[in-house]
């Protein structure tokens, strides 16, 4: 049995919100897609992204050509218009594969993690702070509070469709099992530690994680956008 909860804030100190997610067991298709590119831009890339996938998924199409199609996808949109500025948006998602198996595949700095008795990040960021971590530059808690950690090295309908890396990872949807997917408004305020003793609540339903998680995120600051989707395996 699938259990999930979803929701999204527009946070403390934005006036909109350009994120945009999807949750849908019948489908066994869950997002998250933060935009960028500032009103009626970041949020129009995202809800492309959104509806592409999705739509792609429906007729059959594997997860990361979809990923591929929502990117072409913004990228015809935003060659339309006449403003000069660009528009993109990250993506996380999951897909159920049969039973027991999800697929999840990422553009960007939205995450997602693994919860099964611990809490694992199973996606790794594209972001200039993350490539400075690899680097051995920075550590972790260093990269919460760089200046340019908002900066991100990929995303969808900004990179180059030929240098486009849509990353994926599959593995068991055991029962017990929690898979989380955020957009940066959560993981800017919140840290690993608060995530896991909150999807450690085995009392909580999944929409009372989310709930929390997007409390906690408001709590620590609510500088951005937060959107959390939260997916059990019973």
């Amino acid at each position: 049995m699938i259990e999930f909860g979803h929701s999204t804030h527009v946070g403390l100190r934005r006036e909109h919100n350009e994120d945009t997610y999807y949750a849908d067991a019948d489908l066994g298709v869950w997002l998250v897609a933060d935009g960028m590119g500032g009103h009626e831009h970041g949020e129009v890339a995202s809800a492309i992204a959104r509806d592409t996938l999705v739509g792609e998924i429906g007729k059959g199409t594997p997860l990361v050509r979809a990923v591929q199609l929502a990117d072409e996808e913004i990228i015809r949109h935003s060659n339309r218009r006449s403003e000069a500025l660009p528009m993109g948006t990250t993506i996380a998602t999951m897909r159920l594969v049969g039973d027991s198996e999800f697929e999840i595949a990422w553009v960007g700095d939205s995450r997602v993690y693994l919860w099964n008795g611990g809490l694992k990040q199973i996606s790794q960021d594209h972001s200039y702070v993350q490539e400075l971590i690899d680097q051995g530059a920075i550590t972790v808690e260093q990269a919460r509070s760089h200046p340019h950690r908002n900066v991100v090295t990929q995303a969808l309908g900004v990179t180059d469709p030929q240098s486009l890396r849509v990353e994926t990872v599959r593995g068991e949807f055991l029962p017990g099992t929690q898979i989380l997917l955020c957009s940066d408004g959560l993981t800017e305020e919140v840290g690993d530690a608060e995530i896991a003793a909150i999807l450690a609540r085995s009392e909580l339903s999944a929409q009372e994680c989310v709930d929390q998680l997007i409390l906690a995120a408001l709590d620590g600051g609510g500088s951005d956008n937060v959107t959390v989707v939260l997916v059990r395996r019973r």
